[in-house]
């Protein structure tokens, strides 16, 4: 039985008069007071400084730069407010989690039985328009958010035990809205924190206090063309370097986190352009490979020196590439797209030194295709939701296991798995849960967290605290059992 917490929703498409849509405002506001709250035992936050500087940008230059500048590199705004956090325990430090897979590997017993022990309200916020969702680390949430009246994209520090902001990094980034505006998740490692916007500006901050590091224009610094819906590459961090896909005048660079010096750059002969895909880390045959979908094709690059080991036009997706390709420990990757492209599981081979990929088998749109969210590999397993909005277990051969049937669709929504337990968003913000298992779809229950509409943006969970968004606000909800 479905748990209705928040119930109120706008179809997408629909024109409303004006009362209409002060009546829903009315009800949904009911709604979320009438969501059960538990706030979090910690001490209570307190203002102990505010800031709100002004920071000169630095000159620029018509030659194609080889480090990011350590000053902004255009007119930004800070904020400080010296909330104090309680360094809370769990870790989701980037998209798909600490380690890249949609699987928390925390130890956390959570709720299995939402009619005794529902899931309880910490806190919510208004966000700008878009999909931008949260990175986890020391009881702190980073969220790169759009400030729609300042027309300013905006890394935000919040506590993860109220969600006061704790300090914000502004800088002008004027856009259009399509289909929203932020889309990308940030990275944290140690005390730096990189993002990568909307229009393709990385920036590199301090994670305790926000103050700049580093800041690059892939657009002026590499001729990056930036996609169609905005770019929704999430930035990579690997030991001490930030690995991104500019994907113009050099395909892959590595960037060093404390100097923003470009460590190794990939050319781009193919003269491939960025996608909506993030880069995927698979170690074969001892060699560690950045592996990533260009606008051409897939590439597996070398961790060392940034050298191209192989790369294919087997597998490219017409419109937009988004998911994320899932490597296996074998040598495996699986790719998956959407608009008629389906699936493709390939192997990676190396001979002398030489690396190749084969493709060895694929699957047509209506066995498995992705058209948004990246599938999760799980007990050797791949569980995903395919076009049409329908749940899958695939074996590794590709063969469905189960499926949530027609009557259970999710839409473009997130999914992660955590406490054996895969937790599912659908557009209009209803939270299913269901068990990790390939033997049969188990659901255990569902409750609406959220109104809609696209609640799209990817999930976060860390200490048992899962935090889920959709177009325009933003939830953390105690999923422990107490």
């Amino acid at each position: 039985m479905k748990n209705k917490i928040i119930s109120w929703g706008v179809p997408i498409g629909v024109t409303l008069t004006c009362v209409a849509i002060l009546l829903g405002l009315i009800m949904h506001e009911q709604r979320i007071n009438n969501f059960p709250e538990r706030p979090l035992n910690v001490e209570p936050a307190k203002t102990i400084q505010k800031q709100n500087v002004a920071q000169t940008a630095a000159p620029t230059s018509s030659t194609p730069s080889t480090t990011a500048t350590t000053a902004p590199t255009q007119q930004s705004s800070y904020k400080f407010t010296g909330v104090n956090v309680a360094n809370l325990p769990g870790s989701w430090p980037c998209f798909r989690g600490p380690n890249h897979d949609d699987i928390s590997p925390e130890k956390v017993a959570l709720s299995s039985d939402w009619q005794k022990n529902p899931p309880h309200l910490l806190w919510s916020i208004n966000l700008g328009e878009g999909y931008a969702s949260a990175a986890i680390e020391h009881g702190k949430v980073y969220v790169l958010d759009y400030d729609e009246a300042h027309q300013e994209d905006a890394l935000r520090c919040l506590s993860l035990a109220n969600g006061q902001e704790i300090w914000r990094q502004s800088y002008p980034d004027p856009i259009k809205r399509n289909h929203g505006m932020s889309r990308t998740i940030p990275a944290v490692s140690g005390k730096y924190v990189v993002s990568l916007g909307p229009q393709c500006h990385v920036l590199c901050a301090d994670a305790d206090t926000g103050k700049i590091f580093w800041q690059m224009d892939l657009v002026k610094q590499f001729g990056t063309t930036v996609p169609q819906w905005y770019a929704g590459q999430c930035p990579l961090i690997d030991g001490n370097n930030v690995i991104l896909a500019p994907a113009g005048n050099v395909l892959m660079i590595a960037v060093n986190l404390a100097t923003g010096k470009i460590v190794w750059r990939t050319p781009n002969p193919m003269g491939w352009q960025m996608t909506h895909s993030s880069i995927a880390k698979a170690t074969f045959h001892n060699q560690s490979i950045y592996v990533y979908c260009g606008s051409g094709g897939a590439v597996g690059v070398s961790a060392k020196d940034g050298s191209i080991l192989w790369q294919t036009t087997d597998w490219k997706v017409s419109t937009a590439t988004v998911p994320t390709p899932i490597c296996l420990p074998d040598g495996r990757i699986f790719f998956t797209g959407g608009y008629g492209a389906g699936s493709a599981m390939m192997q990676m081979t190396e001979q002398g030194g030489k690396f190749s990929i084969q493709t060895l088998y694929r699957l047509t749109p209506d066995v498995f295709g992705s058209d948004q969210q990246t599938p999760i590999l799980y007990k050797g397993y791949i569980y995903g939701v395919r076009s049409g909005g329908e749940l899958v277990c695939l074996n590794l051969n590709g063969q469905p296991q189960w499926t949530s049937g027609a009557t259970r669709r999710f839409g473009l929504g997130p999914y992660l798995i955590a406490d054996g337990l895969i937790f599912i968003m659908n557009d209009s913000g209803v939270l299913t849960m269901v068990q990790a298992t390939p033997t049969a779809y188990h659901e255990l229950g569902d409750i609406q967290i959220l109104s809609g509409p696209d609640s799209w943006g990817p999930m976060a969970i860390a200490g048992g605290l899962l935090i889920a968004r959709d177009l325009n606000r933003m939830v953390c909800l105690d999923m422990r059992l107490h």
